[in-house]
């Protein structure tokens, strides 16, 4: 991969990945809520899971979506429900009178199983792989490539929002801050919908 263009794949693996979407609201939710050590698992989940997303993205799923516009649109639609249902899940993590948090944090499968359906991750998937991926290696050597570079930017960049939850922790002393915090996490969450929803 020539140097300029492994310069830009950097720039734009971190510019995606450290600003605000689906998974780094839920990884700053986690965090608050559950630690960073817990949340280490969701942490590697969504960098590997993307990565992998990244790979498939650049060897298939592209010429299937030119093939069956339809499957994008159904996509979206399966991602739109799904986030609405994750945003009711981190809204509730603390009932009103609960003395401590209820639930559990995403797993490693979870995680990298939700990039399929977050809006955002399809837009940083195709992006990349469509504007960085080199021409002379092949299919499968530039979607791997990509990937790697992808994977290896976004974990230092997502890490940075469970632990930015961690110190937020510290003024949520209480069920009622943190039921607050929730829901307001819950409502970002759905906000993040907008773009696509809207496009």
């Amino acid at each position: 991969m020539p140097y300029e263009i492994l310069i830009g794949l950097i720039g734009f693996a971190f510019a995606s990945s450290v600003t605000p979407g689906p998974n780094n609201l839920m990884l700053m939710a986690s965090g608050a809520n559950y630690g960073l050590r817990r949340t280490v698992p969701h942490l590697l989940g969504i960098s590997l899971g993307h990565a992998f997303m990244v790979t498939m993205v650049g060897v298939v799923l592209l010429q299937i979506f030119d093939s069956y516009p339809v499957l994008n649109v159904l996509l979206k639609v399966i991602s739109a429900a799904y986030m609405a249902w994750l945003a009711w899940k981190i809204a509730n993590a603390v009932p009103p009178q609960a003395e401590q948090v209820t639930g559990t944090p995403f797993t490693f499968m979870q995680a990298a199983a939700f990039q399929w359906v977050n809006p955002k991750a399809w837009f940083m998937a195709i992006t990349a792989i469509s504007t960085y991926a080199p021409q002379d290696r092949g299919i499968w050597i530039g979607s791997l490539m990509v990937a790697g570079v992808f994977a290896a930017t976004n974990l230092p960049s997502v890490t940075v929002w469970a632990w930015m939850g961690v110190q937020v922790r510290r003024w949520l002393g209480t069920a009622r801050r943190l039921r607050v915090f929730n829901v307001t996490m819950a409502v970002l969450l759905l906000g993040s919908l907008w773009p696509m929803l809207t496009h």
